[in-house]
């Protein structure tokens, strides 16, 4: 079979957060970029947002991924034009001052005034509209405000990278994602997409990267380049790395927002399908935060299965139901590890006894947000979970947690290949370069030193961006 062959300035691969943002910023500047993805591009609207259609078309593997422990971690990752942002909330967070500084500190990252990460991400929200919600909110919102607020929990609105019509509601936002952003400008100022271009191999020539090697429908192709990014997300870029035969502190810190979650039942209709709450519980920041997760009908029965015997009877109501989560910041690190044969790597996690612990902590506070919010019943996502109607019930639940038995799934995932000037601690010099090469580099949540205890997107976009412009002047050079 004829190979396909492509020639380029700059490969990036991966459209989402970190791909998209490098892809915009070079070809801007005039370099040739051309990006590959995996996956397909989905136009936004032809899938309902959090239907398990939109799991099937654009999660890798239907969304049903999990990194093996005690217990096990559910993971999703986005596959296909645009990553990530095609399919998460849309909400977001600004890295913390002083998880930066910590960064810079601990981690001997070069450039890295918090005052420039800051200004990149005003720049970030510009280009994605960054805002709250002009008009109504969902009931789910109202729920988690109305249960923190009785409480005297600290709460608030976060915003979405989102447009709205004049006046309008949460639920006629539209998705501010890479495809309708960065994508758009890399094709502007002449960059190329792929979509549905595997990447098989990276083909080194000792410290240089000379081409690589991927697969469409079944038929080869070759593509040549002066310099690689790699910015398929925190699973598959150190797995790509790795196959690339590239190993120093590559994908052995993966860091994640482990969360549980519950369902709560209320007395009136409250579901909102297509949208997710807008509201996040920071009282307990930067160990614990709650917030409102998808529940489409289908992800409800999910989280009703883990004691179907006695919960099972709510799904008909589901109209009534809405899931919440509790998510920590963990302590317990991970391990990607490629195996040969295998198409996807090996992912592999344990949390520690705190993270054990505040998990438990995390789901009785938000048990007990419900309930101030006047949940009638509450069903709790661990296996032989009673239902919760009342304070006592809190307590009851508590004793019968264990983190062993419950759902823990995370939507955050960073730290496996990480930056910094500590050759000891990081996989790449401070702006990306993976050590042990002189034109391959990571530019994508994988970056990041630890989990920043919020939402990543918008520290991943603001890292890239940097590392993007200092690329730039030092090829000027």
């Amino acid at each position: 079979m004829t190979s396909v062959h492509h020639d380029c300035d700059v490969l990036i691969i991966g459209s989402g957060a970190g791909g998209a943002t490098t892809a915009a910023t070079l070809a801007e500047a005039g370099h040739d970029v051309l990006i590959v993805e995996e996956g397909p591009w989905i136009e936004q609207g032809s899938v309902s947002p959090f239907s398990l259609d939109q799991m099937d078309k654009q999660y890798r593997s239907g969304g049903v991924t999990v990194a093996l422990g005690i217990p096990s971690i559910a993971y999703t990752e986005g596959r296909c034009a645009g990553g990530g942002t095609e399919v998460n909330s849309g909400l977001y967070w600004r890295p913390p001052e002083e998880t930066l500084e910590r960064w810079r500190s601990r981690y001997s990252i070069k450039d890295f005034a918090t005052d420039d990460i800051l200004s990149i991400c005003e720049e970030v929200e510009a280009s994605l509209s960054v805002q709250t919600v002009p008009g109504e909110h969902t009931e789910a919102s109202r729920i988690l405000q109305r249960g923190a607020d009785r409480l005297g929990w600290r709460n608030g609105e976060i915003p979405r990278w989102m447009t709205y019509p004049e006046g309008a509601g949460a639920t006629q936002g539209k998705r501010q994602s890479m495809t309708r952003t960065y994508l758009p400008r890399a094709f502007e100022a002449g960059a190329r997409l792929l979509c549905d271009h595997r990447l098989d191999k990276i083909v080194r020539n000792g410290p240089h990267a000379v081409s690589a090697e991927l697969t469409h429908d079944g038929r080869p192709v070759t593509i040549a380049f002066r310099d690689v990014i790699v910015c398929g997300g925190a699973i598959q870029t150190p797995a790509i790395l790795q196959r690339t035969g590239l190993r120093h502190r590559i994908g052995r810190t993966l860091a994640v927002h482990p969360t549980v979650k519950l369902s709560a039942k209320f007395a009136g209709e409250v579901n909102t399908p297509e949208d997710v709450s807008v509201y996040q519980v920071k009282q307990f920041a930067p160990n614990m935060s709650f917030g409102g997760s998808a529940s489409h009908p289908g992800l409800v029965a999910l989280a009703l299965t883990d004691n179907w015997r006695e919960f099972g009877k709510a799904v008909t109501k589901w109209p009534e139901l809405a899931i919440y989560y509790a998510a920590i910041t963990s302590e317990g690190r991970g391990i990607v590890q490629a195996i040969p044969g295998m198409r996807d790597p090996i992912v592999t996690y344990r949390l520690t006894k705190r993270d054990r612990d505040l998990l438990g902590q995390g789901l009785a506070r938000l048990a007990t947000v419900m309930l101030e919010a006047d949940a009638e019943e509450v069903y709790p996502a661990f296996k032989g979970a009673p239902i919760v109607r009342n304070r006592a019930d809190v307590g009851a639940m508590t004793s019968m947690f264990a983190a062993s038995k419950a759902s823990v799934m995370t939507v955050h995932l960073c730290s496996t290949a990480p930056m910094g000037g500590d050759d000891k601690r990081c996989a790449t010099d401070s702006h990306g370069l993976v050590h042990g090469t002189d034109n391959v580099f990571v530019n994508d949540a994988a970056l990041l030193p630890e989990a920043p205890g919020v939402n990543p997107q918008a520290s991943v976009m603001a890292v890239a961006i940097r590392n993007a412009r200092r690329y730039i002047d030092q090829r000027a050079g």
